[in-house]
C-alpha cells in the first residue's frame, strides 16, 4: 500500500485540498479521501497522469535527421517518408529495444502515465519474418515493462503501397502482412502482453485506407471483438486524393459509411476534413487523436478543432514520431494552431473551463479512452496513473485551480515541475528522474553511434 498526501489535487470531483490518496499493490486508487494516516509519498500537487494514445517509437532514433531540403522545392511529408524507409533498413531488434525504452522513459518523465504504441515495424529488412514472427512486438513489451510504464499494445496491418494495391517496396516491406500472418502475429502479440503487468492491454490498427483494403479490414475486425481500434485518417491531400479516385469518397465519408465507428476507435491526426465531415465524425464517439509537435513537423495541416469540439467530439494528444516529447507542448501547440488559423484567443475555452484546464482534461480522458485503460481520472477503482508537480517556482509561483494548468502548459516550465510519475502504482519518476534513466540512456547512445555510423 502507498499513500500519497497532495497539497492540491485534479480529481474526479475537481480540485481538492489537503487529500489523501492510497494506491493498493494492484496498482488501483482504493481510496481518495482527507488525511487519516501518516504518508509513504507528499506532493504539492497532484494530476492524473494522461496516455500517449499514438507512437511510433523508432522513429524518435530520426530526430533532427530530416530538416535538410532535398532538390525537390516542393519537399514534404512525402520526402520525410521516403528518408524514413531508407532509415529503418538498418533497425535490428535489439535496436529497437534500446530505442523503445528511451522513448518511454522520456514518456514518463514528461508526464505520461502509459501509451498506445501503433506499432508496424514487425519484420526483418526486404519484409522477411523473424523466426518468431512476433519479435518485434516483444521487443516494445520488453521496453515498456524495463521502464514501468502502461502498454496498449497496437500491432498494424499494414498490406500495400497505395489504394491501387500495388505491392510494398522498399523498407515498407518490413510493415507488411497479408491477413493470415497478421492474425498469427498477433495471437503471438497477444500472449506476451497477458504475461505482463495486468494493466498492459492490446487492440488492433489497419494502417490507413491507403494500405488496408475493405477485405483486409472486414478480416481483421472480424476478429477483434474487444480493445481498441487505431488508424491513421486524412493526414495529407495526396492521401485524401487517392481515396477519393478509388473509393468514390474521401476518406473519413468512406470510413463513417463502411464501418462501426464507435467509443473503441481512434483516428489519428485528421488534419485534412470539411466542416461535414469534421461533425459527423463528432457525432460517432471515436476520439480523434492528435500530435500536434508532428503535425507541424510534417506540415500535415490544422485539424477543426474549434468546430470539433463544439460539435461534442472528443480528442487526446500523442507524440507520434517522438522528436519532442512533452505532454504539455502538444497541448499548446494544438491552442496555438487554432489561434493562429483563425486570429483568435483562448480558441478551446469555454465559460465553465479555461483553456488549460479544457485542453487537460480531454488529454486525460480522451488518452485513456483510446488507451482503452481506466485511468485519466483520480477516483477509487482507476488506475494509480498519478503525475506530483511542485508549486513553488517560478512557473506555478503557488497560483490555485484552473490557473495552475494555464502556467503549466502556456507558461513554458511545465517539464521541469514534475517531480514525479506513477504509472498503475508503479513509482516508476523519482526527483524529476525515471529510476532506471543512467542505464537507458547509455544503452540508446550507444545504439544511435552504430546507427549513425552507418547512415
Amino acid at each position: 500500500m502507498q499513500i500519497v498526501h497532495a497539497k492540491r489535487a485534479l480529481t474526479a470531483d475537481g480540485w481538492q485540498s489537503d487529500l489523501e490518496i492510497r494506491i493498493n499493490t494492484a496498482g488501483l486508487i482504493d481510496f481518495v479521501g482527507p488525511f487519516s494516516r501518516p504518508p509513504s509519498h507528499l506532493t504539492a500537487l497532484l494530476l492524473p497522469a494522461p496516455v500517449n494514445l499514438h507512437s511510433h517509437t523508432f522513429q524518435r532514433a530520426m530526430a533532427g535527421l530530416t530538416e535538410a531540403r532535398g532538390p525537390d522545392p516542393q519537399d514534404s511529408f512525402w520526402s520525410w517518408r521516403r528518408l524514413m524507409y531508407r532509415f529503418l533498413d538498418q533497425l535490428t531488434p535489439d535496436h529497437v529495444e534500446a530505442i523503445a525504452a528511451q522513448v518511454f522513459m522520456e514518456m514518463l518523465e514528461a508526464g505520461y502515465g502509459a501509451v498506445a504504441e501503433f506499432h508496424y515495424l514487425h519484420h526483418a529488412k526486404g519484409g522477411t519474418p523473424y523466426d518468431n514472427v512476433a519479435e518485434m512486438s516483444e521487443r516494445i513489451v520488453a521496453a515498456a515493462i524495463e521502464t514501468g510504464i502502461g502498454l496498449t499494445l497496437l500491432p498494424v496491418l499494414y498490406q500495400f503501397g497505395g489504394c491501387d494495391k500495388r505491392p510494398l517496396s522498399g523498407g515498407q516491406r518490413r510493415f507488411g502482412n497479408d491477413v493470415e500472418r497478421f492474425r498469427q502475429l498477433h495471437d503471438v502479440a497477444t500472449a506476451y502482453v497477458a504475461h505482463s503487468p495486468e494493466d498492459f492491454t492490446i487492440g488492433v490498427a489497419p494502417h490507413s485506407l491507403r494500405a488496408v483494403d475493405p477485405d483486409g479490414f472486414h478480416a481483421i475486425l472480424e476478429n477483434a471483438v474487444s480493445g481498441p481500434i487505431h488508424m491513421h485518417l486524412a493526414e495529407q491531400m495526396a492521401e485524401v486524393d487517392e481515396v477519393l479516385a478509388h473509393r468514390e469518397a474521401r476518406p473519413s465519408e468512406w470510413l463513417l459509411a463502411n464501418q462501426e465507428i464507435d467509443a473503441r476507435w481512434c483516428l489519428i491526426h485528421c488534419t485534412q476534413m470539411t466542416q461535414a465531415e469534421t461533425a459527423a465524425l463528432a457525432h460517432s464517439d471515436a476520439i480523434v487523436g492528435l500530435c500536434p509537435i508532428t503535425e507541424s513537423s510534417l506540415g500535415d495541416g490544422i485539424f477543426n478543432g474549434t468546430d470539433f469540439v463544439r460539435a461534442g467530439g472528443k480528442l487526446g494528444f500523442g507524440s507520434d514520431s517522438n522528436i519532442h516529447i512533452s505532454l504539455f507542448d502538444e497541448m499548446k501547440t494544438f491552442e496555438y494552431s487554432q489561434r493562429l488559423r483563425d486570429r483568435s484567443r483562448a480558441a478551446l475555452a469555454s465559460l465553465d473551463k479555461s483553456t488549460g484546464r479544457a485542453l487537460f482534461d480531454a488529454a486525460a480522458m480522451g488518452g485513456a479512452q483510446a488507451g482503452g485503460r481506466k485511468s485519466g481520472r483520480i477516483e477509487v477503482g482507476a488506475h494509480a496513473d498519478l503525475i506530483g508537480l511542485d508549486d513553488d517556482n517560478e512557473w506555478l509561483s503557488n497560483r490555485l485551480g484552473d490557473l495552475l494548468l494555464d502556467s503549466l502548459i502556456f507558461g513554458g516550465g511545465g517539464k521541469s515541475c514534475i517531480r514525479d510519475v506513477w504509472s498503475a502504482g508503479r513509482h516508476v519518476v523519482k526527483e524529476g528522474r525515471h529510476l532506471q534513466r543512467d542505464a537507458i540512456v547509455k544503452r540508446f547512445k550507444d545504439t544511435m553511434y552504430v546507427l549513425e555510423t552507418g547512415i
